[in-house]
């Protein structure tokens, strides 16, 4: 399993937004900004999360988006699922168990299995708030150092 551009920006982008929202709209051209991504591929990436139910917007001058629920309920797992589809290191490993030879069969129960459920636990246990947490304490930290 390779995570895209596509999972790797929306997390970037939400993350960015949990942080910076503070319970306001967030308008995606502060996000592009912030996190030096195309305005016009985020508005595809919103548009996809919008859809999954996990942010909302707003349109107008004052409009944007915001989560749409607190950032405690939702994950990265959440996220990647929605853009990235099947989070799986190899494809559908229930459907090629059932027509796999003896050695897949035993593979797949052994080492795939296993790999895809602890991928899961994984994605599935970091919450956006942790992340919004843990970045402004790696922010802070960062922000004051000085090089001569």
């Amino acid at each position: 399993m390779k995570i895209s551009t596509k999972g790797r920006y929306g997390l970037r982008a939400m993350v960015d937004l949990t942080v910076n929202s503070n319970g306001q709209l967030i308008t995606l051209n502060s996000i592009a900004e912030r996190q030096n991504i195309s305005e016009r591929y985020l508005e595809q990436l919103f548009s996809t999360l919008k859809k999954s139910g996990l942010i909302k917007s707003e349109k107008g001058s004052q409009g944007g988006y915001m989560l749409s629920k607190s950032a405690s309920k939702i994950t990265a797992g959440d996220i990647l699922r929605v853009l990235e589809g099947n989070l799986s290191v190899i494809g559908d490993v229930e459907y090629e168990k059932d027509n796999a030879p003896d050695m897949e069969k035993f593979l797949i129960s052994n080492v795939w299995e296993k790999i895809n459920e602890n991928i899961s636990k994984v994605v599935d246990s970091i919450t956006l708030e942790e992340l919004a947490v843990n970045y402004k304490k790696y922010y802070e930290q960062t922000s004051f150092m000085f090089y001569i």
